[in-house]
């Protein structure tokens, strides 16, 4: 993607890359040796964005500050990040609970990992509590020198490499551009931007503590980037003692977040109890909630974990429900299917149905044929649009093969 910042277009570079490359290794190596981040990198063109759909747009709290940056400033990112991945890899360094970042890790395997952790628990007569933390602002309040001596003391890095990572934290500038408007020039004192190479990684390193934190009390911890699931199995008459110690595990992360210069939102911690269906009925008499800093946290019927919903008696009725309803592009591109032909057809529902069927489908593996019809029904719709069939074409079977 193009950024305004840029020269010359990011298709164009790469269409000259051969002979933009070595012009393009000079300036990196360039950077590396006098231990300086170019201070054009540094600005950044920040265009807010909803967190999640459905939230009010008029609460400035429900928006992600996505930095637009040059597309040189992250490839040099890119060439340190490489760099620094077999220096964390080679030595094991990067926290075991996080899927971020990791070889073989990603959302969905995270979604699998504490999805099957509470159907093993609940084959085994336990119920389960999983708790959701949200930080707000996240990102925009982490401390540069802590950062750096966290970097240090933690991950090993020394003389020379701190102060290239130095450089690249301080002078930071952004503005803000929405809706055709622009904000005046604004200097950050700390944070990492949202949406470079590197920030994403620095906030890992930065927050590894709550790990340590989760297992001190004997609370599982998973985590991507900066979204964290913490949850503890006990039998259904444990549940008070286990919310106490959920509560008190969290109330320690608060203070170690406070004492680093993060903040725990309370308004959108969600917490989860999760079981057989017949020991979900019984929780709900019960009520099960969490007291947080005078706040209280009710526990729901369904939880959202990285897109995937998330539901009390571990059905999967509520996700396939919502994948269904995310599929209405369907309904649009058949009005408009005359004037596609068929491979920009297939290319747009790739884009807006299949991608999400597709996500985290490993999920729906033990799912029952019920459930998954749902979705193969989208599937075939789908492949009707395509080859612009009606529903009981003999061809269809064959068209699903070729196109999906």
């Amino acid at each position: 993607m193009t950024c305004q910042l840029d020269p010359v277009p990011t298709w164009l570079v790469k269409e000259m890359r051969e002979l933009l490359s070595q012009f393009i290794t000079v300036l990196c190596n360039k950077s590396l040796v006098t231990l300086c981040f170019p201070s054009e990198f540094k600005q950044a063109i920040v265009r807010p964005l909803l967190k999640k759909s459905g939230l009010d747009a008029t609460d400035l709290k429900n928006y992600r500050p996505v930095s637009n940056l040059s597309f040189l400033s992250k490839l040099l990112e890119r060439v340190v990040e490489s760099r620094l991945q077999v220096f964390l890899d080679s030595n094991e360094l990067m926290p075991s609970q996080q899927s971020a970042y990791r070889q073989h890790h990603n959302t969905e395997t995270e979604v699998l990992k504490v999805y099957n952790d509470l159907l093993v628990a609940a084959d085994s007569g336990l119920v389960s509590t999983v708790c959701l933390l949200d930080l707000t602002a996240a990102f925009d309040t982490v401390e540069h020198d802590l950062l750096i001596l966290r970097l240090e003391r933690q991950f090993g890095l020394h003389s020379v490499t701190l102060l290239w990572f130095r450089s690249y934290l301080c002078g930071r500038s952004y503005h803000v551009s929405f809706a055709g408007a622009a904000s005046r020039t604004v200097f950050v004192a700390c944070s990492v931007p949202q949406g470079s190479v590197l920030g994403l990684r620095l906030f890992i390193m930065y927050s590894a503590d709550l790990a340590d934190k989760a297992e001190e009390h004997d609370v599982n911890f998973h985590g991507c980037a900066d979204n964290t699931q913490l949850y503890v199995h006990c039998r259904p008459e444990e549940i008070a003692a286990t919310s106490a110690k959920q509560e008190c595990c969290i109330t320690d992360m608060e203070y170690w977040m406070s004492a680093n210069r993060l903040r725990l939102n309370m308004d959108k911690t969600e917490l989860l109890w999760a079981g057989t269906r017949y020991h979900v009925s019984t929780l709900n008499d019960s009520s099960p909630s969490l007291q947080l800093s005078n706040v209280t946290v009710d526990a729901s019927q369904h939880v959202r974990v990285l897109g995937v919903h998330l539901s009390s008696d571990l059905s999967l009725d509520k996700h396939v429900s919502s994948v269904s309803a995310t599929c209405f592009h369907l309904c649009q591109l058949r009005h408009i299917r005359r004037s596609l032909d068929a491979d920009s057809a297939a290319t747009l529902l790739h884009a807006f149905v299949t991608s999400r069927v597709d996500y985290c489908n490993a999920y729906l593996a033990v799912a029952p044929r019920t459930t998954t019809d749902r979705l193969q029904r989208v599937l075939n719709a789908a492949a009707r649009v395509i080859s612009d069939t009606r529903k009981f074409d003999h061809r269809l079977s064959r068209l699903i093969l070729v196109y999906l």
